[in-house]
Formats: C-alpha cells, structure tokens, sequence
C-alpha cells in the first residue's frame, strides 16, 4: 500500500465531509485526518516477542452551531453521512456558546526542516527487526546485564486539516523510536533504561541497548541515601518528567483562563532564575512535534514563554486565544483523528544563556529518572517523586549507587536558583539539558 495514494484519496472523502457537515446546517466545519503505517518490534528478554506492520486512516469533524462544537469520527469512509449528523446534533445539544470566535483561517504556513525520511517510510519488518537486535546486541556486551524489555517503531504518515474558512494543509513526517531496559544481578538486583528517537532513521542501536545494561549494572549495590537539602543534577529524563509533571499546564492558556495555573496575572513576574530560558519551537529542525501547522491548521512558531527568568506568556489555541482577544500560538495538539484538539506543548527548549557543564561542588544526589511525577500538583507546583538510577555524589569522589530516594519540593521555588546543562536531548515534547536544583531529599 502506497501512503500518497491512500491520503489522496482519503482528503477527497475529507471535502466530501466538509460539505456534508454545512449541508446538516453546520455554520463552520473543520476535518481533521489522518493515514499513516507502523512497524513494530516488541523485545522480550533476548527475543523478538512480535513483528508487526499496520496501517491507520481515518477523519475527524468538529462541526459549530451557536459557538458550540460537536464532534465525530469514523476509519469507515461509507459512514460519512452518519458522521456528519452526529457531530451537527451534538453540537445542537451543547448549546450556545458565546466564547467561541470562529475556527482559523488560512495563513502562510513555513515548512520545519528534517521531519521526513524516506528510508524511514520505506523500511521493512524485517530490517526492523535487524534494528532492534543491536538493541539486544548491545546491552549483552555489558558483563552482568540481561535485557528485560524494548522494542522500535517505525512510523510514517500523512495529515491534514480543510476547513470551511478555506484552510487545506497537508504535510508527511516520520519518526523513530526505540527503547531497552535491563536488568543486572549481583547481591542485589538493579534495572536501567535508555531511549532514542529520531525523526530520521538510525541503524545503529547498539549504544541504546549497551547504556541500558551499563545503567543497570551501575546500580548495583545500592546504600541508605542521606536526608536533608541537597543539590541535585536532574539527568534530561528526570528533568523533562518534573517539568510535565509540575510545569507544563500552568503554561496552558486554557488552564490558565479556568484558575488552574498559579502563572494566572503574572505575566512580567519573574518565575525562575535570570539564566533561565523556555521556549516552544513547532518549527525546530527534526524536531519530534515540528509541523508546519497545528492540529487546527494554525502557522507553527516559536514562542518564548519565560526569558531571563520572566514569565512572558502562555500557549494558545484558537478557542483560548479567542477568549483572550489575541491570536493562537499554533499550539493546538491532536493525538489522533478521533480525538479533539487541545493546548499543548509543541518542542519545548529549556535553555540558558550561562549554560555550562554542572558538577556538584558541595556533593549531593545525581537522579536519571522518576516515578510518580504525574502525581504532582499542576496548580501550586508542589510534588513529592521517588528517583529511579538515583547515585549519591561525594565532593572529589566516585558516585555511589543509592538504594530508595524520595524527592520533593516546588517547581517554582527551585527554579529560582536552577543551574542548566550542555548536554540536551529531546525526551517526547520537551528538549532539555540537565538541571541542577537545591530540593528536600529522603533517604531509606
């Protein structure tokens, strides 16, 4: 099966939609769709527990009537009239909405450079599988690690978005993925992790599988971690899943407009450090969330949101922009056809201008991940995480693995003394160095 192909005949069915939705008496309309194929290898252990290859398609319909959005889906393309009254009629039911301005109109959209491959749309299961061996091959060079679990995906795909205000983007990216954790036994047993993805193909993944099983094997022999404040170097994992756990949606316009954000009526304040940078960037070279637009069809931009340590906006899509009386920022995110827009993050940079390699002078803790930072609190900036990978750091000495650590604190105090790394990566939709922080820290 051909992508172009499909997509091409998938935005013909799109158009087709679109007119059925204004006929239903739907004074704006908008299709948002999507056709795309994945290879998959899941590992187990030393094996390839499954191979597979799929293809995805499908439309999306957000029909207005009074301000209010109704919406509907469907894969199956002879339902398109069912779809259309479906999304009319819920958004009959909703009733009037006086917030809502109208859905975007067409703009000149700039195209991100390196977010497509064309040995990554083509590639094979079985070259896949090739792939996500050196994954294995990889973590078994390291003495006393076995590999636990991983995989790669392949992804390749097509979206668009046509609307009744005569917008009709379209735009083919790619992406690669892939993951190993490991596991190394000693007196103790430890477990480590590590990830890649790209929008472009990469057949070397030897060095993924070998820094899992180095990780692992580093983290035996685990000792009681000391309690009280100390610094703190966040590796880009931990550091993205604190940001997302605690930060990100205080930067949502939509969170902000319903008293979810503390940032609400701070604009110009300043939130963090002097050094510290933040920006989302749609239109990051190879950026993993790079587009030319947003889910909506909005221009993809840059947007600075905290410069030398200020707050100086927030994340907007059309309806949250509307409300504010100011344009969107192209942050309206999608995670499928079948499900409605929403603010989001794009390529998230975390940056500074003193950026320098951190050492931790006075000692302290290096963490490469956590767990339950999604159990933050969004509003106040409060969370309370355990380290995964967690090592202690003696002053002039060699890092000592720690058993248990419990992490805690607020995202808004720490920031105001945040140190920023050299060494970013991008983890999902957040592109971060490490950090430094002071914070709480219990050992056991």
């Amino acid at each position: 099966m051909r992508i172009s192909d499909t997509s091409d005949s998938l935005v013909e069915f799109a158009r087709r939609l679109l007119n059925l939705a204004l006929k239903q008496g739907a004074e704006e309309a908008e299709v948002y769709g999507m056709v795309g194929r994945s290879v998959d290898v899941d590992l187990r252990r030393e094996y390839v527990e499954m191979a597979s290859e799929s293809y995805h398609s499908g439309l999306g319909l957000r029909a207005v009537v009074g301000g209010a959005v109704g919406f509907s889906s469907s894969s199956d393309m002879s339902q398109l009239e069912f779809v259309a009254k479906s999304a009319v009629r819920s958004a009959r039911a909703r009733g009037r909405d006086d917030s809502w301005i109208s859905l975007p109109r067409p703009e000149r959209v700039t195209e991100p450079e390196g977010i497509y491959d064309r040995r990554l749309d083509q590639i094979t299961p079985e070259e896949c599988i090739d792939i996500a061996a050196g994954l294995l091959a990889g973590c078994q060079e390291v003495r006393g690690a076995e590999p636990v679990s991983g995989g790669v995906a392949c992804v390749s795909g097509t979206g668009f978005v046509l609307n009744s205000q005569g917008i009709e983007l379209m735009e083919t990216s790619t992406l690669m993925q892939a993951s190993m954790e490991a596991i190394a036994r000693g007196e103790d047993v430890a477990t480590g992790s590590e990830f890649f993805n790209s929008r472009r193909l990469e057949l070397s993944m030897e060095p993924v599988g070998r820094a899992a099983g180095e990780l692992a094997r580093s983290s035996l022999g685990g000792v009681r971690g000391e309690s009280g404040s100390f610094d703190v170097l966040l590796r880009p994992l931990a550091a993205a899943e604190l940001l997302e756990g605690t930060l990100l949606t205080s930067l949502e316009a939509d969170n902000v407009q319903k008293g979810r954000s503390s940032l609400r009526g701070r604009v110009g304040e300043m939130i963090a450090s002097e050094d510290f940078m933040l920006i989302d960037d749609g239109l990051l070279p190879a950026g993993i969330d790079s587009s030319a637009f947003d889910g909506e069809g909005v221009p993809s931009q840059r947007t600075v949101l905290v410069d030398g340590g200020a707050l100086k906006g927030f994340l907007y899509d059309s309806y949250a922009a509307g409300k504010d009386g100011t344009h969107s920022t192209g942050n309206s995110v999608r995670s499928g056809y079948s499900d409605l827009p929403r603010v989001g993050s794009r390529n998230l940079i975390v940056s500074s201008p003193s950026a320098h390699e951190l050492q931790a002078e006075r000692g302290g803790y290096l963490v490469h991940g956590l767990i339950g930072a999604h159990t933050a609190n969004p509003i106040s900036g409060d969370f309370s995480v355990e380290a995964r990978n967690a090592f202690r750091l003696a002053p002039g000495g060699e890092a000592q693995p720690v058993r248990s650590l419990m992490l805690a604190g607020n995202i808004f105090e720490i920031l105001q003394t945040v140190e920023v790394g050299i060494d970013r990566r991008s983890v999902g939709p957040i592109v971060t160095p490490s950090l430094k922080v002071r914070m709480r820290v219990v050992g056991s």
